[in-house]
């Protein structure tokens, strides 16, 4: 049975306010923490061992692994109580891992691949380590992967210039790994796989990648987290629980209130979010215990839990961490 490793350890510094208080895993996504939508993937393709690989404000997780085991699935948990990188937390994973092939996730990844077809790639080219690719406008801010004809990674290009790009295809985050690759990883001290294994992989010409169809998103700073939101509302990134959402695209959990005469759409709205009279709320993200007061405007925003937007504020563009009061 394939296991898959879910990188979790992350201080979310990009995140930050929002990551002050919880890791960046447990982001809400049209309501529901980004790691359970990893969760459903996995489950979706028949796979039931997840190892958490955590550092920063682990005890976090615990909700979530419950949850997870009381639907079937088991979930380990590694510990570094200093980040010991991309490479490390899969070293400090190695007894869990067994001797079998096994998938590895950057934990703010959020996609709808098929694993299956990743699966099969990667054992048809023998790879010791395969990894998905995704196109993006803009390439500069990524790792640019180059491949040949036949997928095997020739070169790593970190953040190009926007007109030296070799291509415009990126490091994923989504990984399929022989247990062999754990053993190239020194142990007892922080490692990039990025920098140093994967390197050393492409070298032995036993790295490959793939470009699949598939939605694709990671939630690394605030901008990209509204955006995974706002994909999900509009059916880019296609989630159960967005059928349950009104007209205008608003997607409400338990005990909402939102004033008759106030305007709300493109908007997730966490439990308890309250919105008075005549308030505007638009293509944001409102954490629960969040409350926007009468005549209040908020525009492309990510509040904290128990936010509170004073009378006759307006926010644009803005993220807030938990408990900050604007205005009022």
């Amino acid at each position: 049975m394939t296991k898959a490793l879910i990188l979790a350890g992350g201080l979310g510094t990009r995140l930050r306010p929002l990551t002050f208080t919880r890791p960046k895993p447990l982001l809400p996504i049209a309501n529901r923490p980004h790691l359970e939508h990893v969760l459903d993937l996995l489950r979706r393709h028949g796979i039931d061992e997840v190892v958490l690989l955590t550092s920063y404000l682990a005890e976090a997780f615990h909700e979530v692994r419950a949850q997870a085991e009381r639907r079937g699935m088991h979930v380990g948990v590694t510990h570094e109580p200093d980040p010991l990188g991309t490479g490390g937390a899969l070293k400090n994973a190695e007894e869990l891992l067994g001797d079998e092939t096994f998938l590895a996730f950057n934990g703010d990844v959020i996609t709808d691949v098929d694993l299956g077809a990743l699966l099969r790639f990667h054992a048809e080219h023998g790879a010791e380590a395969s990894m998905m690719l995704t196109p993006v406008e803009d390439p500069s801010n990524y790792g640019v992967v180059t491949t040949d004809d036949e997928g095997r990674v020739t070169d790593f290009v970190e953040k190009p210039p926007p007109d030296q790009a070799p291509t415009n295809l990126i490091n994923a985050g989504v990984y399929v790994i022989e247990p062999r690759m754990i053993e190239r990883i020194p142990a007892g001290r922080p490692v990039s796989s990025e920098h140093e294994i994967f390197p050393l992989l492409v070298s032995a010409g036993s790295l490959f990648a793939t470009a699949p169809r598939a939605y694709w998103n990671e939630i690394g700073d605030p901008a990209k987290y509204l955006r995974a939101n706002l994909d999900a509302l509009s059916g880019l990134f296609p989630l159960a629980a967005t059928e349950e959402m009104t007209e205008t695209r608003v997607l409400a959990a338990d005990g909402v209130v939102v004033a008759d005469d106030a305007q709300v759409s493109s908007c997730c709205l966490g439990r308890d979010v309250r919105i008075g009279d005549r308030a505007v709320v638009q293509d944001s993200v409102l954490l629960p215990g969040v409350q926007v007061d009468r005549d209040a405007v908020v525009e492309r925003c990510v509040l904290g839990e128990g936010v509170v937007v004073g009378p006759n504020s307006a926010l644009v563009g803005e993220t807030l961490g938990d408990g900050e009061r604007v205005g009022g």
